[in-house]
C-alpha cells in the first residue's frame, strides 16, 4: 500500500470514529435530558391534585413515613397512577420502534397494524359476552395481542417477510377486529357498554400496584431482552441481506424482536387499555431529537414514557373535564398520522 493510500485510510478510520463519538455524545445528551424532563413530571404528579403536597412530603412518603393525607393520597393514588403511566409509555414507545425499526417503516407500529386492535378485541369480548372481571379482561387482552401478531406474521411470511405486506395485511386484521369491536358494543348492556369503552379508550384512572406489578415485570424481563438485540435490530435497517452479510441471523432475530416487544406492548395494553398513538409517534420523536445512526429503544422508551405522563397530567389539570389519557394522545396523534401519509404520498415513497 503506498504512502498516500495509507494516510487516507487513516483519515477516513479517524473521521469514523469522530462521527461515531459525536453520535454517541448527541444520544447520551438526549437520553440524559429526557430523563431529567421525565423525573420532573414524576415529581410534579406527585405533588399536584386537589390538595398540593410539598417535595418534602413526597419524599416522606415515598421513603416510607406516615405523613397524615398524603400517605393515601400520594402513596396508594397518586404514585400508582404515575408509575403505571412511565411504565406503560416507555412499553409503548420500545415496542413501538422496535418494529418502526425492523420493517423499516415509521407506519409499522402496533398500534396501526392490528396488534393492539387485537387486544381490544378480545377484552371487549371478555368484558360484554363472557361477563369476566379485570384480571380476566387484561388476560384475555394479552392473549388477542398475542395470537393477533402471531396470526399477522405467518399471512405475512408467504414467500418471505416483506415489511409492506406485512402491513397492509395488518392494517386489514385491523379493519375487521374494529368492526367486530364495534358489532359487540352495539349488543352490550348500558353497564358493560360503560366499561367496555372505559377500556378502549385507554385510561389510567383506575391505576394501582396490583396493575403495576405485572407491568414492572414484563418491562424487567423484555426491556433487558430488547436492549440485548440493538446491534442486531441496527442492522436490520440496512435490508435483510445487508444484515445477514454482517453476522446477523434474520429469521431467529426478527422472531425474539416481535416476541419481546408483543408481549411488553400486549402486558401494557392489558393494564391500561390501547392508549392511542404512543408506539405510532414515540419513536419518530425520538429519531428527530437523536439524528441518525444511533439506537433509538432508549431513547423512544422515555419519549413514550414522557408522552403518557404529560397527556395523563393535562387530562387531568387543563381542562374543565377531566379526559382519559387515551382522549390527549389521540388528539395528538391523529393529525401527525395524516401529516404523515401526505407526506408520504408527495414525495412518491411507498409504505
Amino acid at each position: 500500500m503506498s504512502a498516500l493510500a495509507q494516510k487516507t485510510s487513516i483519515m477516513d478510520a479517524a473521521t469514523v470514529r469522530h462521527a461515531r463519538a459525536r453520535r454517541m455524545r448527541r444520544n447520551g445528551a438526549v437520553v440524559g435530558a429526557l430523563a431529567a424532563i421525565l423525573l420532573a413530571v414524576f415529581a410534579v404528579s406527585l405533588m399536584i391534585g386537589n390538595t398540593f403536597y410539598t417535595p418534602a412530603e413526597v419524599v416522606g412518603v415515598i421513603l416510607g413515613q406516615d405523613v397524615p393525607g398524603a400517605s393515601f393520597t400520594v402513596g396508594e393514588l397518586r404514585l400508582p397512577r404515575v408509575v403505571l403511566a412511565i411504565l406503560a409509555g416507555l412499553s409503548f414507545g420500545m415496542a413501538g420502534v422496535t418494529f418502526q425499526t425492523m420493517l423499516r417503516n415509521p407506519l409499522a407500529s402496533p398500534d396501526i397494524i392490528g396488534i393492539s386492535s387485537g387486544a381490544s378485541a378480545a377484552a371487549v369480548f371478555a368484558i360484554i359476552v363472557l361477563a369476566l372481571d379485570e384480571t380476566w379482561v387484561s388476560l384475555f387482552a394479552l392473549a388477542g395481542a398475542l395470537i393477533t401478531a402471531t396470526a399477522i406474521y405467518l399471512l405475512s411470511h408467504k414467500g418471505g417477510m416483506s415489511g409492506t405486506r406485512l402491513i397492509l395485511i395488518g392494517i386489514g386484521v385491523a379493519a375487521m377486529l374494529d368492526s367486530l369491536v364495534t358489532y359487540l358494543l352495539s349488543r352490550a348492556p348500558a353497564w358493560d357498554l360503560q366499561t367496555a369503552m372505559r377500556w378502549l379508550t385507554g385510561s389510567l384512572n383506575n391505576a394501582s400496584w396490583d396493575m403495576v406489578l405485572p407491568v414492572a415485570i414484563a418491562c424487567a424481563v423484555l426491556v433487558p431482552a430488547l436492549l440485548g438485540q440493538t446491534r442486531n435490530l441496527t442492522a436490520l435497517r440496512l435490508g435483510d441481506d445487508s444484515a445477514a452479510g454482517l453476522g446477523v441471523h434474520v429469521s431467529r432475530t426478527r422472531i425474539v424482536l416481535i416476541l419481546a416487544a408483543v408481549a411488553l406492548l400486549a402486558v401494557a395494553t392489558a393494564a391500561t387499555g390501547p392508549i392511542a398513538f404512543v408506539a405510532f409517534m414515540a419513536g419518530p420523536i425520538a429519531a428527530r431529537l437523536v439524528g441518525g445512526g444511533a439506537s433509538l429503544l432508549v431513547p423512544a422508551g422515555l419519549v413514550g414514557a414522557l408522552l403518557v405522563s404529560i397527556s395523563d397530567l393535562v387530562g387531568q389539570f387543563a381542562f374543565d373535564s377531566r379526559y382519559p389519557v387515551g382522549v390527549i394522545t389521540g388528539v395528538l396523534g391523529a393529525p401527525y398520522l395524516v401529516y404523515l401519509l401526505i407526506r408520504t404520498n408527495r414525495s412518491g415513497a411507498s409504505l
